[in-house]
C-alpha cells in the first residue's frame, strides 16, 4: 500500500486549517507568566492546555524537544502524550530535536522520531546537516518509508549561524544554498509538495539564496523575534507560497486562556494568508 507523502499532507493541511506552525516551547519563563511551577506538574498542565487549545485547528505544532528533556524521564513521558494526542486532533507534529550525527547513530535518530512503532513517532523533524547533507540518508530514507517529512537547517535566525551557513562552498556557493541545492534535488519531481524542507529565518531580510526547493519552508522568527508576516514576501520572493511561518511566544503568551491561544493563532494564520495573496 502507497503512503501518502508527508508533502501532500502538509499541503492539504495548509490550505485547509492555514499556514501556520504554533511551538511548544514550556521554558521556565513561560511556565511562570502562566502562573505555573518549573515542575512535571507545570509541565504537563501547560502542554495539555496547548494541545487542546490549537491540535484540532493548527497546520502544524512543533514541540521544542529540548524543554521536555530536562525533565527527564517523565519529561519525555509528557511529550509522547502530547505527539499522540496532537496527531489524532489532526495537526502534524514537527519534532523540533535538530538531530545531527552520522552512520548508525543518524539511524537511531531516525527510528526515533521517524518509525511508526516509536512512542516518538512524529510527522516530521528537525535536523542538522552540518556533518555533511550525506549524513542525513539514514533520517531521509526513513521519511520516504514512513511518509514523513524532514525540515533541515539552511539559514537559521540566531545571528551566529551566520558564521558557517554564509561561508563559502565547494563552486563558490554559499554553504546554505549547497544545502539547498541538496533539498532540491531529493524534491524533484514530487508533486504538490516535497517532503524535505528547509528551516529559514523569517528575520533575514532578503534572504540571498535560491529558495525554489520544491518543499516547505520552515520560518522561525514571526512574533517575539521581531519578524511579521507582512515581511514574509521579502525574505521568501516566489516561494512565498510554501513558507510554514512558525509562532512560539508570540501564541503562548496568551496562555493559559483557551480562547486567547485560539484567537491569536487564528490572527497570525489570517495575516499570513493575506501577506501571501499580496506577494
Amino acid at each position: 500500500m502507497t503512503v501518502e507523502s508527508f508533502g501532500a499532507r502538509l499541503r492539504r493541511a495548509m490550505d485547509t486549517r492555514g499556514p501556520l506552525c504554533v511551538g511548544i516551547d514550556p521554558h521556565a519563563s513561560l511556565l511562570s507568566a502562566w502562573g505555573l511551577n518549573d515542575d512535571i506538574k507545570g509541565l504537563e498542565t501547560f502542554t495539555r492546555t496547548v494541545v487542546e487549545a490549537l491540535a484540532d485547528r493548527v497546520a502544524v505544532l512543533k514541540p521544542q524537544s529540548a524543554f521536555f528533556e530536562r525533565f527527564g524521564s517523565r519529561g519525555i513521558a509528557v511529550l509522547e502524550k502530547a505527539v499522540e494526542e496532537a496527531r489524532a486532533a489532526g495537526a502534524l507534529v514537527l519534532m523540533d530535536a535538530k538531530r545531527g550525527d552520522i552512520g548508525s547513530t543518524m539511524g537511531a535518530y531516525a527510528e526515533t522520531y521517524l518509525h511508526k512503532g516509536s512512542p516518538l513517532f512524529s510527522d516530521a523533524v528537525t535536523v542538522s546537516p552540518y556533518l555533511g547533507f550525506g549524513s542525513l540518508r539514514p533520517a531521509l530514507d526513513a521519511a520516504v518509508i514512513n511518509g514523513c517529512g524532514v525540515f533541515v537547517l539552511a539559514l537559521t535566525s540566531n545571528p551566529e549561524g551566520a558564521e558557517v551557513q554564509r561561508a563559502t562552498a565547494a563552486g563558490g556557493r554559499s554553504l546554505a544554498q549547497l544545502m539547498l541545492d541538496h533539498m532540491a534535488a531529493e524534491n524533484e519531481g514530487a508533486e504538490p509538495l516535497g517532503s524535505v524542507g528547509a528551516v529559514v529565518g523569517a528575520t533575514l531580510g532578503d534572504a540571498g539564496v535560491d529558495l525554489a526547493i520544491n518543499g516547505p519552508l520552515l520560518a522561525p522568527g514571526i512574533g517575539a523575534q521581531g519578524a511579521t508576516p507582512a515581511d514574509l514576501p521579502g525574505v521568501f520572493g516566489s516561494a512565498v507560497g510554501n513558507v510554514v511561518p512558525s509562532v512560539s511566544r508570540g501564541v503562548l503568551r496568551f496562555g493559559p486562556d483557551v480562547a486567547g491561544l485560539r484567537e491569536s493563532a487564528s490572527r497570525f494564520a489570517d495575516e499570513v494568508r493575506a501577506a501571501v495573496a499580496r506577494a
